[in-house]
């Protein structure tokens, strides 16, 4: 994924000059939504999206405007549903979008700082209010916007949040059918994942991506689960699930799920609690895995599991 924060500060010390845009607000069923980024350079090259083609082209000449002006700028547009459609994308709407030049109205360290977190996968946000200059704010400052995902402005001080945050990951415990249609989903909503499997053969046979066959407790240890992070175990193998669950729930990790019957979750819960795990601690995990719609076949659970895993991620 771009570090957009620091293609803009590439660009701004190699001397080209660079502008930050991002979407403040979004009406209608405008094809995009609060914080989605984009960097402009001076001389019109782009890197990022704001609503997928349909309004790029307007923004590039405003920011340019902005940069030589060296002014923070708010632009408004209309996406029409025609153009939408032809950015392939349902309707149209309307956006205001924020276009902060970098070395003015973006202060040179400020964005070092911002790319440097996103290079660590710290989510931090970019604050900026109605009056005076931005600052990078943590999750302690806003924590239900980080945890829902969602950038905006602030009742209170009319300051604008904007997120940034890193991608979402999705670990998979479990190298088989659920596994196969679970991931190009998982991928469709832009989770990167990542498929374990120790039992012999299982990674070696996954199709729908690379999967690893390390121990699952030392794998899912080295990818150091964030709270951008879901894990879901689905071998109905118990020292493997448990393997998994165990390392899941010593991580922030913001969604745990775990394949198998009511019954088969109560005896899975009194391992945990024999191997040490506190009942509130393992109270964490989704079992029976994916919301309740009846699911049946291995793709259905899927749909169901994921559905889950938006739904722990976005709801208050």
């Amino acid at each position: 994924m771009d570090n957009i924060a620091a293609t803009a500060l590439d660009w701004h010390r190699a001397g080209q000059g660079a502008v930050l845009a991002t979407v403040m607000e979004s009406w209608s069923s405008a094809p995009t939504r609060a914080g989605a980024t984009m960097a402009v350079s001076g001389s019109g090259e782009t890197c990022g999206a704001l609503a997928g083609g349909s309004v790029e082209a307007d923004v590039v000449p405003a920011a340019l405007a902005a940069l030589s002006a060296g002014e923070a700028r708010t632009l408004s547009l209309q996406v029409s549903d025609e153009r939408a459609r032809a950015a392939r994308l349902a309707c149209g709407g309307s956006i205001r979008v924020l276009l902060q030049p970098v070395g003015s109205a973006l202060p040179e360290p400020l964005l070092a700082k911002l790319a440097a977190a996103t290079t660590d996968r710290r989510p931090v946000a970019l604050v900026t209010p109605p009056e005076g200059a931005p600052r990078l704010a943590t999750p302690e400052d806003f924590p239900e916007r980080f945890r829902t995902g969602r950038s905006g402005a602030e009742k209170e001080t009319g300051a604008f949040v904007a997120l940034h945050v890193p991608p979402l990951r999705l670990i998979v415990v479990g190298a088989g059918q659920i596994a196969e249609a679970l991931v190009p989903m998982a991928r469709a909503c832009d989770m990167a994942p990542l498929v374990l499997d120790p039992r012999p053969g299982f990674a070696a046979a996954f199709h729908a991506a690379p999967a690893s066959a390390d121990p699952v407790e030392e794998a899912i240890a080295a990818a150091a689960p964030d709270a951008r992070t879901a894990v879901v175990t689905l071998t109905h193998d118990h020292p493997v699930d448990d393997a998994g669950l165990r390392a899941a729930l010593a991580s922030p990790a913001f969604y745990i799920g775990a394949l198998g019957s009511r019954r088969t979750h109560a005896a899975r819960l009194e391992r945990l609690a024999a191997a040490g795990i506190p009942g509130d601690t393992a109270a964490r995990i989704h079992a029976p895995v994916g919301l309740d719609i009846g699911a049946v076949t291995p793709a259905e659970i899927a749909a169901s599991i994921l559905a889950q895993m938006i739904a722990a991620l976005r709801r208050p």
